[in-house]
């Protein structure tokens, strides 16, 4: 009888052979176009992530905030005040929209933050931005997602990453977009009555 550990090896083999293939013809080297959508936690997170893999490897790199502009999030203090020099970092929103109750003004912040987000994805020395919660002001209308998908198909630098977080995501960018992870909701304890917790939402 074959050894239960000699199998495994000769099955890791196999699929090593096989991923070894498949990677040979992924040769292709080219700024992505990323959206993080759907209900469940994880969004912008994931999109801090990458954040922080860029500035372990000396990436610059920007961050745009929408919406949450009034929230001092850890992600945000981390950066202004230990990563200043790695990533630039704007906050474009005054707050969730039932809490300005001022849609004149938040589109007017939305536009501001766009024009910037522009600017920062123009510039060739930034390799990675993230537009954290852009497709909340994109699902209120706040900006034309026209506008914003044909500059990043038709003007964004080619090897400049974006990633486009927030619930919603409008057709239009899912399709533009190279990757789409949608976060499912399971289970969440703000249904429960638990308030956002400190160093798990913000």
């Amino acid at each position: 009888m074959v050894d239960e550990n000699q199998r495994h090896t000769e099955k890791m083999k196999k699929i090593k052979a096989a991923r070894d293939t498949i990677m040979a013809t992924k040769t292709e080297e080219k700024g992505l176009i990323m959206v993080h959508t759907g209900a469940g936690k994880g969004k912008s997170s994931s999109g801090f992530g990458m954040i922080m893999r860029c500035i372990a490897h000396g990436m610059p790199c920007a961050v745009v905030q929408f919406i949450k502009g009034t929230w001092m999030t850890g992600e945000r203090k981390l950066l202004t005040e230990q990563f200043a020099q790695a990533c630039t970092f704007v906050v474009s929103g005054e707050g969730f929209t039932w809490e300005t109750q001022d849609r004149e003004r938040d589109i007017a912040a939305a536009q501001a933050g766009w024009a910037r987000a522009k600017e920062l994805i123009l510039d060739e020395n930034i390799q990675f931005a993230l537009l954290d919660e852009i497709n909340i002001a994109l699902r209120y209308d706040y900006l034309d997602i026209d506008e914003v998908v044909d500059f990043l198909l038709t003007q964004k630098p080619a090897m400049t990453h974006v990633c486009l977080t927030g619930r919603n995501a409008k057709p239009e960018l899912i399709e533009a977009a190279d990757l789409v992870t949608e976060m499912s909701l399971v289970k969440h304890p703000f249904k429960d009555g638990v308030k956002a917790q400190l160093g798990v939402e913000f």
